[in-house]
C-alpha cells in the first residue's frame, strides 16, 4: 500500500507531468459569463484569455466542494491507499485548503492530511512532486506531507502582470493595491510572501521586467543547483526567452519547467503574465 498524493488544478504542472508521478488533481470552478467549467478540464488559458478580453463577460472563479473532497479521498483509500497527502494552494489566496480540511475531518486521524503550500503554480507544484517522489519511495504519510512542507518553504514565486486591474477585481492585490494610480506606466513585479501576492518594485518595460525576473530567480537560487519553473498566460514566445535566459545563468537540478497557467490564475493576473519559481537546494 502507498500514500495517494493529491493537489488542485492551480499546480499547473507540465502536461502529463501529474499522470507520470501518479498525482490526482481536483479542478478548482471557473465561470465564464453563463459558461460553468472546470479549470484545465473544461476551461482552458485561451478561454479565459478571450472572456477576459471581453467587457461584456464576467470571469469569475471556485473552490471545489467539500463533498468532491471527500469522494476523491475515499475513492483513494478504497482503491488501496493507505494514507492520503492533500496538497493545495495558499489558503490565504482560496478557500481551496480549508475545503480540503473539512472533508478531511470525515476520516479517521492520519489517514488524510492536508498542507497549505502557501503558494501557488509551481509552488505549489514543486512541493507536490516532492511529495509525489517520497511517496514512490515508501514513505510513510507524515514523511510525505513533511516533504512537500519543506520544499514548499523554500520555493520563491517571482511574476510580472501587464496591469493590476485583474487581481484588483479579484480581490488579491493586498498591498500592491497602492500601485493602482501608477500602474499604466509601469510593469509592476510581484512575489508570493507569506501566502499573499504582494507588490516587490516597479519596472518600465517588459524588457526589464524579464531581466529582473532572471535577476531575481538568481538571488532566491544561490550558489547550487535549484529546480525551476516559468510560467505565463499567452506569452509563449516570452516564456520561451525567460526559460532559456534562466538556463543560460542559473545552475538547475533539472530542466526548467514550462507551462501556461489556466483558468484560476489567469483570470486573477490576466493575459501577459510572466513568471518564474525558484526551488533552491536544501
Amino acid at each position: 500500500m502507498t500514500v495517494a498524493v493529491l493537489t488542485d488544478s492551480t499546480a499547473y504542472l507540465p502536461t502529463g507531468l501529474a499522470a507520470r508521478h501518479g498525482i490526482h488533481v481536483v479542478a478548482l470552478r471557473v465561470s465564464l459569463g453563463q459558461r460553468l467549467g472546470r479549470d484545465t478540464v473544461d476551461v482552458g488559458p485561451a478561454d479565459v484569455t478571450a472572456a477576459l478580453a471581453d467587457p461584456s463577460t464576467a470571469v469569475g472563479t471556485s473552490r471545489p466542494a467539500p463533498a468532491e473532497f471527500t469522494a476523491r479521498y475515499r475513492e483513494l483509500l478504497d482503491g488501496g491507499a493507505s494514507e492520503v497527502v492533500s496538497i493545495h494552494l495558499s489558503r490565504r489566496l482560496s478557500g481551496t485548503w480549508e475545503a480540503a480540511r473539512i472533508a478531511a475531518d470525515d476520516f479517521d486521524p492520519g489517514l488524510v492530511r492536508v498542507v497549505d503550500s502557501r503558494s501557488t503554480g509551481m509552488g505549489l507544484g514543486f512541493a507536490v512532486l516532492a511529495a509525489a517522489r517520497a511517496a514512490a519511495a515508501g514513505c510513510l504519510g507524515a514523511q510525505v506531507e513533511d516533504a512537500a512542507a519543506k520544499v514548499a518553504a523554500r520555493s520563491r514565486v517571482f511574476f510580472c502582470v501587464d496591469s493590476l486591474e485583474h487581481l484588483r477585481r479579484g480581490g488579491r492585490i493586498g498591498a500592491a493595491a497602492a500601485w493602482l494610480g501608477s500602474a499604466l506606466a509601469v510593469k509592476p513585479v510581484l512575489h508570493v510572501t507569506d501566502g499573499l501576492i504582494e507588490p516587490l518594485e516597479k519596472v518600465r518595460t517588459a524588457a526589464r521586467a524579464m531581466t529582473r525576473l532572471v535577476e531575481l530567480a538568481a538571488q532566491a537560487a544561490g550558489s547550487g543547483p535549484a529546480e525551476l519553473a516559468v510560467h505565463h498566460l499567452g506569452a509563449a514566445d516570452r516564456a520561451e526567452e525567460l526559460a532559456h535566459r534562466l538556463a543560460a545563468q542559473l545552475p538547475a537540478a533539472e530542466p526548467c519547467l514550462l507551462s501556461e497557467v489556466g483558468a484560476v490564475l489567469g483570470a486573477h493576473a490576466g493575459p501577459g503574465l510572466l513568471g518564474v519559481v525558484v526551488v533552491p537546494p536544501a
